[in-house]
C-alpha cells in the first residue's frame, strides 16, 4: 500500500513539474516571433506603422491607440481589453474573432508561439 501511495504521489509531481515548463511562456522567443509582426505593428515605441504599435497594449482597450485611426468599426466597438485571453484568442485567428477586421494576418496555430508572443508584449 505504501508503494502504491508512492508511486502516484510520484506520477502526480512528474506531471506537475511537466507542465509548468511545457506551459511556461518565454518572453525572449517572443521577441524572435515577434519579427513577423514587425512589418505591421511596433512594440519598441509609441509608433504606428500599416497597424497601431503595441507599446502598453495590456490593458488597453481594443482600438483606443491615441493617434491611430485606421481601426475597423469592429474592433472600435468590440469594448475589449487586452489581456493574455482576449491577445490569445486574437491572434489564433483575428477574422474569426472580428470579422470586420482589417488585419490580414491569419492566425498562430502554436499555443506554444502564442503565450510566448503574449509574454513578450507583457513587457513593453
Amino acid at each position: 500500500m505504501q508503494l502504491y501511495k508512492y508511486l502516484i504521489f510520484s506520477f502526480i509531481s512528474v506531471l506537475f513539474i511537466i507542465n509548468n515548463n511545457t506551459f511556461a511562456a518565454d518572453a525572449a522567443n517572443g521577441k524572435k516571433l515577434f519579427t513577423k509582426c514587425k512589418a505591421c505593428h511596433n512594440a519598441e515605441a509609441e509608433k504606428h506603422k500599416i497597424g497601431p504599435h503595441l507599446v502598453g497594449i495590456f490593458g488597453r482597450k481594443a482600438g483606443s491607440a491615441a493617434g491611430y485611426s485606421k481601426y475597423s468599426d469592429d474592433i472600435k466597438n468590440s469594448g475589449i481589453v487586452w489581456d493574455e485571453a482576449n491577445l490569445d484568442k486574437w491572434l489564433t485567428n483575428p477574422k474569426k474573432m472580428y470579422s470586420g477586421t482589417k488585419m490580414l494576418y491569419p492566425g498562430l496555430k502554436s499555443a506554444e508561439h502564442r503565450a510566448d508572443i503574449i509574454e513578450y508584449l507583457k513587457t513593453k
